[in-house]
């Protein structure tokens, strides 16, 4: 899977000053559209734009994480958890929610039809690349550990949604895209402590298994 991302950014990266779809300006981040539409994990519609502005739905996102992730979705038809999820959408949530990348919404609900904020949409793609594994990396609010987590990364590069807003299509095709040159960790820990149903989880730390970015400077032989 890295070699085929890496592939195509290395085919897409210096050379796309312009867009394959009309309906993508010269403002938009096209070199991420681009890209993401070489490889296969964001591509248009039927009549062949790719509508940057249109907001993206949760159900989408779970298209979009398969699609980056290259799960096999057929292996997961019939297992989804939740009741208001499209069959079109189905083994796509639930190939998420097997691999932990995602959570519903409570009382059976994942709310797929929901618009993702970029605080939902970075969460998923940090559990992929292998952070937040455990909880307290969350601290006290979800959202600003994410964000604050993103930004080490760069992952929030180019993007402009703010956290608890609705992502368009650009802002995600940005997102993936800077997910795609983060690289992805492994978690590290100094053990944990378990009081009665309680495990408390003793300094995590990441460590960069694959990256190209300068700030992966635990990257060893």
């Amino acid at each position: 899977l890295t070699a085929a991302m890496i592939s195509g950014l290395m085919v897409m990266g210096s050379s796309a000053a312009s867009s394959s779809y009309t309906d993508v300006a010269d403002t938009d981040n096209v070199e991420a559209i681009e890209v993401l539409k070489s490889v296969g994990i964001m591509v248009g519609d039927e009549s062949g734009d790719f509508n940057p502005d249109q907001k993206v739905t949760r159900n989408e996102m779970a298209v979009v994480m398969s699609n980056l992730m290259a799960y096999n979705v057929a292996t997961y038809a019939n297992t989804s958890p939740f009741t208001d999820v499209p069959s079109w959408a189905a083994p796509y949530v639930a190939a998420c929610y097997a691999e932990g990348v995602t959570a519903g919404a409570g009382n059976g609900l994942y709310n797929g039809s929901g618009n993702v904020t970029a605080a939902e949409a970075s969460l998923m793609i940090m559990k992929a690349l292998g952070y937040f594994q455990y909880q307290n990396d969350f601290g006290d609010d979800w959202q600003l550990a994410t964000v604050a987590q993103g930004n080490r990364i760069d992952l929030f590069t180019d993007v402009d949604s703010g956290v608890r807003e609705a992502m368009t299509r650009n802002d995600v095709a940005q997102l993936v895209l800077n997910a795609l040159e983060a690289g992805t960790v492994e978690a590290e820990t100094d053990g944990s402590i378990t009081v009665g149903d309680i495990t408390i989880t003793n300094n995590v730390s990441y460590k960069f298994v694959t990256s190209g970015r300068d700030y992966a400077t635990t990257i060893n032989d």
